[in-house]
C-alpha cells in the first residue's frame, strides 16, 4: 500500500523569533535555513517582510534553497481596504517566496472585539485575500489563529473561515492553537469534523506548547487525518515554544504506527543531520544544547558502566529505542573508549576527507576530538576547525604560517576633540616564508584589532585573504566564575560565496577569539590550494 505524505513546515524563523532572548541576524537566518534545507523540510518560513528591518533586508536577498520552499508570512487584508489596496498584504505576496501564509482570525470573540466587524466580513477578508496571493503566483496557506478556541466557542462560523480560505484555492488551512491549551483528545476530536468539510491532504497542525503537549497534539492530528505539521527546531517559540520538529521528524519517519503509514521528504541522509542541524542552532543562539533532548540530546543514548554497559554492547536494540547513528547521534558508553567512533566516521566522510578506517590516526582523532570536548570546544557548529583538526591529525594540513605570540591593548582616553574613546591596538608577530613578521593594527575592539594585525602582513599569502571578511562573532561563558573557560564561534566568508565557521576555547576571550582567527585564515589559505613554504 502506497504510503501518505506528510509534509513539513519550519517556523523557526518566524515564530521561534519570537522566544525571549532569541534575536536572529541576518546571516544567522541564511544559516539556519540552509541547515533547514539541507535537512529536507518542505517549507521554510523566513519571517514577516516589512515587519522589522532584519525580515525586510532577508527576503531583498532571499537563501538559496534547494529542496524547501521558502515562505513568507503576513495577515489577511485589513478591514475597509481592497486586497490590492492594503500595502501590508502587498509586501508580503510580492516578495521572492515560493508560497506566502496568511493569518487570519477564526474566533467570533476576537473578530467581535478586536477587529470590531461582522463576522460574515472577515471571512470575505480571507478569502479575498488567499485570491490575491495565488493571483500573484504564490502558493496559498491560511493560518486559522486560535482555531480550536474559535472552534469550541463557535463552530459554524470557525468552519465558514476555513471553507473560505479553501474555496478560494487555499493549498494549506493550517489549524493554530495559538495559545497551546488544547489536548490531544480535543484535537482528535475536531479534526474529525473539519474533514467533513475540508479534505485532510489540506489541512495542517500548529500546536504551541504551553500545556506540554505540542508534540501529542501534532501526532492526534496526523492520525486524524491533517497531512502537514508544523513546528521549529528544539521547540523555539514565544512563551513555551512550538511543537519540536527535532522530535517530530523522527517519530513520523522511524516509530511504528508513523513509518509504515506515512513518508516526508526527509530522506535517510537528511535524518543523520537533525543533530548536528539541532546543536548549529544552539551554538548560534550561544546556548549549551539539552543534553537529555529526545533522539538529539547527549544525553540520549547515554549508559553508565557495569552490567548495564555490558548489556548495551551485546544487545543495544533492547536499551535504546532507535539506532543513534540514523538521527546523527552516537552512543555514549562512558566507560568505553569506543564512543562515538562511528559519529567521527560519518564526518569524515561528510567534509570529503579520504580515510582508511583501520588507519591508527583515526584512533588518535577521535581521543583528540574527545579531549577537546572536555575542553569545551564543540564542532557541531565549527565545521571548518573540525575539517583542519582531522586533516591535521591525518597529515593533510601544512604549516602555513605559525604564531610567535600576540599582544592586545585597550585604551580608554580623550581625544583632540575631548571626546572619551576606547582604542584598541594588537601586536602580531608571525613566522612566515623563514623570516619573522611583526603587525601592528587598531580596530574596533581587541578581536578586530587582532584580525586587522594578522591580515596586515602575512607574506605570499596576502592575495589569498584579500576577500576574507569576519562575518560574525558570538562568544558564550562555559563555566562560571571569573576565571571562566569561553568559548568564541567566528563565522568568517569570502568572495567566492563561501561561509565557515571555527571556534577557539581559552579562560581568556582574546586567546579564544585568536584560537578561532587563526583556524579561520588558516582554512581559507587551505581551500584556495595555497602552497607551503
Amino acid at each position: 500500500m502506497a504510503k501518505e505524505r506528510i509534509y513539513i513546515f519550519d517556523t523557526t524563523l518566524r515564530d521561534g523569533a519570537q522566544t525571549s532572548g532569541v534575536d536572529f541576524s541576518v546571516q544567522d537566518k541564511r544559516v539556519i535555513a540552509e541547515a533547514l534545507d539541507r535537512l529536507g523540510v518542505d517549507y521554510v518560513e523566513g519571517g514577516w517582510p516589512g515587519a522589522n528591518p532584519t525580515d525586510s533586508s532577508f527576503f531583498q536577498t532571499p537563501p538559496k534553497l534547494k529542496r524547501a520552499t521558502f515562505t513568507a508570512f503576513g495577515m489577511t487584508k485589513r478591514p475597509g481596504r481592497s486586497a490590492d489596496n492594503d500595502p501590508g498584504l502587498s509586501e508580503v505576496v510580492n516578495a521572492d517566496v515560493g508560497a506566502v501564509c496568511l493569518v487570519g482570525k477564526t474566533w467570533d470573540f476576537h473578530v467581535d472585539v478586536a477587529l470590531g466587524i461582522e463576522q460574515s466580513e472577515n471571512v470575505a477578508m480571507i478569502g479575498e485575500s488567499v485570491a490575491h496571493t495565488i493571483a500573484k503566483g504564490r502558493e496559498a496557506l491560511f493560518d486559522a489563529e486560535h482555531f480550536f478556541d474559535g472552534y469550541k466557542a463557535n463552530p459554524e462560523f470557525a468552519l465558514d473561515c476555513l471553507q473560505s480560505a479553501f474555496d478560494n484555492g487555499a493549498r494549506w488551512i493550517v489549524l493554530c492553537d495559538t495559545n497551546g491549551g488544547a489536548l490531544p483528545h480535543e484535537i482528535t476530536r475536531i479534526i474529525g469534523e473539519v474533514t467533513k468539510r475540508i479534505p485532510g491532504d489540506h489541512l495542517g497542525i500548529h500546536c504551541h506548547n504551553d500545556t506540554g503537549n505540542a508534540i501529542a497534539g501534532s501526532l492526534a492530528a496526523v492520525q486524524a487525518g491533517v497531512r502537514q505539521v508544523q513546528g521549529s527546531l528544539n521547540g523555539l517559540g514565544e512563551r513555551c515554544g512550538n511543537a519540536d520538529l527535532v522530535a517530530l521528524i523522527p517519530i513520523l519517519k522511524l516509530k511504528p504506527g508513523f513509518a509504515e503509514k506515512f513518508e516526508t521528504g526527509i530522506d535517510d541522509e537528511g535524518l543523520r543531520h537533525l543533530t548536528a542541524t539541532s546543536h548549529l542552532l544552539d551554538e548560534l543562539l550561544n546556548r549549551a544544547p539539552a543534553r537529555q533532548a529526545p533522539f538529539v540530546g547527549a544525553s540520549a543514548f547515554a549508559h553508565k558502566g557495569g552490567l548495564h554497559v555490558s548489556a548495551v554492547l551485546k544487545n543495544p536494540e533492547t536499551y535504546e529505542h532507535i539506532d543513534p547513528a540514523l538521527v546523527g547521534n552516537s552512543r555514549q558508553v562512558l566507560v568505553s573508549n569506543q564512543a562515538g567512533r562511528s559519529n567521527i566516521l560519518a564526518r569524515l566522510e561528510e567534509v570529503g576527507i579520504d580515510f582508511d578506517p583501520k588507519d591508527r590516526k583515526i584512533n588518535r582523532l577521535l581521543d583528540d576530538v574527545k579531549q577537546k570536548e572536555f575542553e569545551g570546544y564543540a564542532y557541531d557548529g565549527a565545521e571548518a576547525s573540525f575539517e583542519l583538526m582531522a586533516r591535521r591529525a591525518l597529515g593533510e594540513v601544512p604549516e602555513f604560517f605559525g604564531v610567535d605570540g600576540f599582544r592586545v591593548m585597550v585604551e580608554r582616553r580623550h581625544n583632540a576633540k575631548g571626546e572619551l574613546i576606547t582604542v584598541s591596538e594588537a601586536t602580531v608577530k608571525l613566522s612566515v616564508d623563514g623570516r619573522q613578521i611583526m603587525s601592528v593594527a587598531e580596530g574596533n575592539g581587541p578581536v578586530n584589532a587582532l584580525d586587522n594585525a594578522l591580515r596586515k602582513d602575512i607574506g605570499s599569502f596576502a592575495k589569498y585573504i584579500d576577500d576574507l571578511e569576519l562575518v560574525d562573532f558570538k562568544v558564550r561563558i562555559l563555566d562560571g566564575g571569573t576565571g571562566a573557560v569561553t568559548r568564541v564561534l567566528i563565522e568568517s566568508a569570502d568572495g567566492q560565496g563561501r561561509r565557515w565557521f571555527t571556534v577557539g576555547v581559552s579562560p581568556n576571550i582574546v586567546d579564544a577569539s585568536f584560537m578561532a582567527l587563526v583556524d579561520s585564515i588558516t582554512y581559507k589559505l587551505f581551500k584556495d590550494g595555497a602552497e607551503a613554504p
